[in-house]
This record gives C-alpha cells, sequence and structure tokens, in this order.
C-alpha cells in the first residue's frame, strides 16, 4: 500500500499494532487521534480509558516510536451532537442504545474520513477486528473477523460501499494474542494495556449519572405485567429492557426473579415480569442499513444477532414499509428496543437496522 492513509489512534493496543503494521509496510501513515473531550474537564483527570488525555498521550508516544507524524484533531462538539446528544435522548424515550455504532458511522467513517481527505489521505486504517473483501465486480463485503471472541463486525453494520472502499482493518486477521505479542516485541508502550469496556464519555461506570444530569428528573409506576403495581422509579432511562429489575423486596405472594420487559416514556411506565415474558417471536427493525446498498430481497434468511456479544440465530427477515420484520425459528430471548439487529450470512453482514419497542401485553 503506497498511498497516504490516516490512522485513527485511540491510545489502545489494537490501534497501535495496526499503525505500526502500515509503517512497517511502507506506507506514507499519518496518525490521527480524536479528542473527544471538553478541554480542562475535570472528569479527564480521573478518566483513564479510551479517548482520554492519558489515551491520547500514549498514542503520541506510539506514532513517535514507530515514526509517523501525529495529530489530535478536536471533535468535541461533533462528538457531542452525534453521539452523546442521540445517546441521552434515546435513554429517555426508553431506547437502550449503543453508542460505539453512532460513533463509528458518524464519526469515524464519517466526519474522520472527511478530514483524512482533507488531509490529502483517501484511506482510514482502524485497530477494528474485521474484515472486507473485494468480489471479481468490484462489489466490497464486510466480514467477520478471524478471531470470532474479538470480532467487531457488528458495530460496523451501518458501513456502505463507499466507506469499505477507502477502510483498512490491519488486525482483521490476527488473533489479539498475536497481537499484544506482536506490540511486545515491536517495543510498543500500549502491549499490555487493558482493553476498553467502558462507554467512553461514562467516567464513573454508571451511564444513568450522564443521562441524568441532561435529562433532568422525571418518573412512574414501576408496573408488573399482571397489572399490579409495585412502586415507583426515577426515570425510565434508569432502566434497560432485559435487566433484573432491582425492585429490593417484592410484595407479599409474588415471587422473583423480575425483569425490566417494556418500558414506555409517554406514560414514564416500566414494566416488569418472569423472564419468559422478554420472549419474542417477532422483532421489528427499523432504521435499515445494508452493507450492499439494498436488501438481498423482500424477504431473506439470515443469522440475526440481536446485541453485540450475543450469538446468532436463524430467522427469516421480511422487508416492510420503511423497516423489517425479523421472525426467528425460535423466540428471542432479549431484543432490546435501540440495540441493533444485525443481519448475517455465514460470516458475512448484509446489514442491520435498530430494535423498534413493542409493548407487552398485560395477563389477563
Amino acid at each position: 500500500m503506497s498511498e497516504p492513509v490516516v490512522v485513527a489512534m485511540s491510545g489502545g493496543v489494537d490501534s497501535s499494532v495496526a499503525a505500526a503494521l502500515l509503517a512497517r509496510s511502507g506506507a506514507d501513515v499519518v496518525g490521527v487521534t480524536l479528542q473527544l473531550w471538553p478541554k480542562g474537564a475535570a472528569d479527564l483527570d480521573r478518566h483513564h480509558g479510551c479517548c482520554s488525555l492519558d489515551a491520547v498521550e500514549d498514542a503520541r508516544r506510539v506514532a513517535a516510536h514507530v515514526g509517523i507524524p501525529h495529530y489530535v484533531l478536536d471533535v468535541e462538539r461533533e462528538f457531542g451532537e452525534r453521539v452523546i446528544d442521540p445517546f441521552v435522548r434515546d435513554y429517555t424515550l426508553g431506547l437502550t442504545p449503543n453508542p460505539c455504532i453512532s460513533c463509528n458511522t458518524s464519526v469515524k467513517f464519517d466526519l474522520l474520513l472527511d478530514k483524512a481527505r482533507a488531509m490529502g489521505a483517501d484511506r482510514l486504517a482502524t485497530g477494528h477486528y474485521a474484515r472486507v473483501t473485494v468480489d471479481d465486480d468490484g462489489r466490497r463485503r464486510l466480514r467477520r473477523a478471524a478471531d470470532g471472541r474479538k470480532d467487531q463486525s457488528y458495530v460496523l453494520y451501518g458501513l456502505g460501499q463507499e466507506e469499505l472502499g477507502r477502510a483498512v482493518f490491519p488486525l482483521g486477521e490476527m488473533a489479539k494474542p498475536e497481537v499484544r505479542e506482536l506490540a511486545r516485541e515491536l517495543g510498543l508502550l500500549t502491549w499490555d494495556k487493558p482493553d476498553s469496556v467502558e462507554i467512553c464519555f461514562v467516567t464513573d461506570g454508571d451511564y444513568r449519572d450522564v443521562v441524568a444530569r441532561r435529562a433532568g428528573a422525571g418518573g412512574g409506576e414501576i408496573r408488573h405485567v399482571d397489572g399490579a403495581v409495585l412502586g415507583r422509579h426515577a426515570g425510565v432511562w434508569g432502566y434497560t429492557v432485559g435487566q433484573r429489575s432491582g425492585l429490593g423486596r417484592l410484595p407479599r405472594g409474588m415471587t422473583g426473579p423480575l425483569y425490566v420487559v417494556d418500558l414506555d416514556p409517554a406514560t414514564q411506565t416500566v414494566t416488569v415480569g418472569p423472564r419468559e415474558a422478554l420472549a419474542r417471536r417477532e422483532v421489528r427493525v427499523g432504521e435499515l442499513s445494508f452493507v450492499g446498498g439494498r436488501a438481498p430481497g423482500a424477504e431473506f434468511e439470515a443469522e440475526v444477532q440481536a446485541r453485540y456479544g450475543a450469538a446468532p440465530v436463524a430467522a427469516s427477515v421480511r422487508l416492510e414499509g420503511a423497516g423489517a420484520v425479523v421472525v426467528p425459528a425460535e423466540p428471542l430471548a432479549v431484543a432490546t428496543p435501540g440495540q441493533a439487529a444485525v443481519f448475517y450470512a455465514g460470516d458475512e453482514v448484509l446489514g442491520g437496522g435498530r430494535v423498534l419497542r413493542a409493548a407487552v401485553a398485560a395477563r389477563s
């Protein structure tokens, strides 16, 4: 690869190795780290994860070690508008968003791609564990990574042919232990840095604090699926469909455990019930995106992954209006509104969309 390529460097081991591999190949590499946080924010002093000040410094030092220029781009405003604000809004609407999908689609593979082009580079490399293959006719296919335990194709389902034509995933064929060992051999300071597992803008590990600060006060009833009122809550944003409800002591005569099975933002009602109440024989999906530009057909078979890290299940997908109806071969245990349902054909990502809310009917 000889054309200029920008590498998105988060300060972790994966993007560090991606940059080192490209530099070693002789490519004209430029390292870029996105500054997502307000300068001087108190949270920076105690945050050490992805995109923190510590991470920015680690990325700078790695870039210097491998001999490539490094720049920090201030995208605080855009990150707030495209990721944090929708994150808060979704929770207030009773949804459970995946901000990594928003960040990858609208920041890294939209905003950063544009900035890369302005820097004279037509390619963007990241440390994602995913692969891209190209057919004889030039069609690009997004595929799972060779290391199934680290596969990140799920969060990339929103990419289309243009983005995949400019994306480079140097780690797609590698296993995580192999990546760490190579980082150690290359003398990269990030070789033993723990993986970042938290949401980068949630500094204390609890997203509810972020939402509460921005959404303000609220509250409503907690109801059992049989209609009984069990208590009150401070806002539907404090819950997610599928979680253990955390009600504490249940009313006399009622047994648990109970799970959140529905969130109604209009009435601010949290509905709970036994685990079997979560089962869905049909899931509606909106905001569809297909890697090839269109769906494989008006109705097609696929394996559907309804949450990051979840096992895919066989299903039929039927286009309906602007969305789709997913009918799994067996009822889905949890299909959380706001999360992505991603369609696979083997290891190929066909596309996906967001799970829509489907209210649970009370028991008669």
